[in-house]
Formats: structure tokens, sequence, C-alpha cells
């Protein structure tokens, strides 16, 4: 019997530049490889945890790049599950988000409440694939004024309770968010006191939570179903060293 492969992917920062260098080509030539790892592995999806491009107004080049990049993926029948990031501006990044859909691109909306899951199918059953782009809490307080939100905490609770998750089968999740316990890593640094920091336990009713946010791959509670899978290069002198690597569940 077979189940669905998928493939985790996050924090592209396309358009980035490194002491004023661009590291355009060094992207293209890691998203091409990375397609073709796709392919070959014969996988059934790319998750896509946010941070896409480096800034919320990224450089015609950069949006090419990831054009290519997906188009690539969609010629292949590979779906994606992409979300935005902190980086990425969720109105830009959602723009034809209903269009694409038709060629396998799914795309997170901006938040305004749950976004229907994706279902997949295997010999199994089906896979649900939640998108849930990065939420601030105004982000989600503007969407449900009545509720009580003051924390990164409450909002992601918020937000995830919305959802009905039935445990009868495969449940897939796809955030960009600070989780506690995560080890800090790369050009992204916790807030002073943790404050944007998510607890674990709210992720509970999912059965593999790809993360995105953190640049150094790593599982929380040190088990492999709430993982980050990390940058697939290098973005600043803390990640230099650093094994990188994408993940497939």
């Amino acid at each position: 019997m077979v189940c669905v492969k998928l493939l985790h992917l996050s924090d592209l920062h396309i358009g980035k530049r490194v002491n004023e260098c661009s590291m355009l080509e060094d992207q293209r030539y890691i998203l091409e490889q990375i397609a073709q790892l796709a392919i070959e592995r014969k996988v059934d999806g790319v998750l896509l945890a946010g941070d896409l491009y480096d800034k919320p107004v990224p450089p015609a080049e950069a949006v090419i790049l990831l054009d290519t990049f997906f188009t690539a993926l969609s010629q292949a029948g590979i779906p994606v599950f992409a979300i935005s990031g902190n980086h990425d501006s969720p109105e830009r990044l959602s723009f034809g988000a209903r269009l694409l859909t038709g060629t396998g691109i799914y795309l997170s909306a901006v938040y305004q409440g749950p976004q229907e899951p994706v279902l997949l199918r295997d010999a199994y059953g089906e896979v649900a694939i939640y998108l849930l782009p990065y939420l601030k809490p105004a982000l989600v307080r503007h969407s449900a004024p009545e509720a009580e939100i003051a924390t990164y905490q409450d909002a992601v609770s918020y937000a995830l309770q919305q959802w009905t998750v039935p445990p009868s089968r495969r449940n897939v999740l796809v955030a960009h968010q600070f989780v506690t316990g995560a080890a800090p890593g790369g050009s992204e640094e916790f807030a002073v006191g943790g404050v944007e920091n998510v607890d674990a336990s709210v992720f509970d009713a999912f059965d593999y939570v790809a993360l995105g946010h953190i640049h150094s791959a790593q599982e929380i509670r040190g088990v492999g179903t709430i993982r980050y899978c990390g940058a697939p290069l290098a973005y600043s002198v803390s990640e230099a060293g650093q094994e990188k690597s994408v993940t497939i569940a």
C-alpha cells in the first residue's frame, strides 16, 4: 500500500541580499534542485511554510523565480500548499489564489477566519492539508472582535479552534510561528521575553505540523510530528556551517 508523501519546505526568502550581494542565482539553483528532487522522489505535494519572499514588496526577479518554481511543480503534477510568513505580504501572495487552485497551487488567503482544508487521498483514506498563514494577535482580533485575544498564543489557539479536525483522518497543518522549545537560529530571532511564542500543545489535533520561521531544521518535543524544516540556504553568519536540507514526510 502507498501512503501520501509530502516535501516540507520553508523560508525561501527569494530576493534576499546579504551584504548588498544578491542571492538570486543561488536561490535559482537550489529551487531547481528541489523541484527535481520532488519529481524524482514522486512526492504527492510540497508544503511551503512561509517566507517565500524576503520582503513584502519583492523585486520583479524574485516574483519571476517563484513563478518558475511553481510552474515546474505544476507541470509535473505536484500540488503546492503555500502560506504567507512574516516577511511576505499576504495580500500580494494570495493574488490569483482561486485561479491557481485549478493548477494545483493552493495559497493561503488573507486571514479572515478558517480556510477549508485541501483533501488528498491514498490507500489509507483522506489526508487533509490545513493552511494557516503567519498570525499576529491584531490580525485575529480584527477578524473576530468578540474574542479575547491578547497574545500570539491566544491568536493561534483561537484560529485553530475554528476548524473541525476529525481524528478519523490524517490532518496536516502548514504554519509559520515561533513554537516554545525551538532552538533559535539563523536570521530569525525570538522576540524579547518570548512574547511571540506559541506552545506546541495547540497543535495536538494534527498528525504532522509543517513549520516555517526558524532557519535550522529541528523537531519540537524530540518527535517528528511537529517540525521546522529550516531554510534551504544559509542567510546569516550564524547559519554558516549548518547542514541545509528539505524534509520529506
